[in-house]
């Protein structure tokens, strides 16, 4: 399959599709966004993407999919602002942070969307709740992840905790919650947050 311009195939619910969005509007790069609905996959994505998942990205002859590798390749494409340290530990680093999040959070997070009503989800939303409260005070040296600057880790967290409440998690208004609060107000401010954001997303918080 080749394009003229850049296609994401996105799916406007998915927070893997919504990260990719993100560090697309960080860039600023000029793309043709198909929102696509999970269980209505197309022929033309299945031929970009054996697995037929979303997103994928059609960059003229080159088709990408698994949202890691998408973000890693906008970012080295398009080097400004840059989204991941210049310094290899560092890189490294904020790599293993990103593969933490997703064995870690992402697994609760599915869970929960996967089957809502269930004892599995429940015991999910409990784990990732006590998760959050746990390192929210990690908020107070840094302005962002572990870092003083927006980096693909931020892109990867900001999805999971805009949805909280689709979740079903309410995180409490106190001194401990207070960094980890300021720092989703400093993510969701972001303008190229709210040009990622999809009718569907905005829906969440409105």
């Amino acid at each position: 399959m080749r394009r003229s311009s850049m296609t994401l195939f996105s799916d406007p619910t998915c927070q893997y599709s919504h990260r990719v969005r993100i560090v697309l509007a960080e860039k600023g790069v000029t793309v043709d966004i198909e929102d696509i609905e999970a269980n209505a996959v197309t022929e033309e994505i299945l031929e970009a993407n054996p697995y037929g998942t979303l997103p994928t990205l059609v960059d003229r002859d080159l088709a990408l999919y698994e949202s890691k590798v998408v973000m890693e390749y906008l970012d080295e494409r398009f080097p400004h602002p840059p989204l991941l340290p210049v310094y290899p530990v560092a890189r490294a680093q904020s790599r293993l942070w990103i593969y933490r999040i997703e064995r870690d959070w992402c697994k609760l997070i599915d869970t929960i969307v996967a089957s809502p009503d269930t004892k599995k989800a429940e015991a999910a939303r409990k784990e990732f709740h006590e998760s959050l409260v746990t390192i929210s005070s990690i908020f107070t040296e840094m302005p962002y992840f572990m870092s003083e600057e927006f980096t693909l880790v931020d892109c990867c967290l900001a999805p999971m905790l805009w949805r909280l409440p689709q979740l079903g998690i309410k995180l409490p208004n106190n001194r401990q919650v207070k960094p980890l609060l300021e720092y989703m107000d400093r993510l969701f401010e972001r303008p190229s947050f709210q040009e990622s954001l999809t009718d569907l997303e905005r829906e969440i918080r409105a």
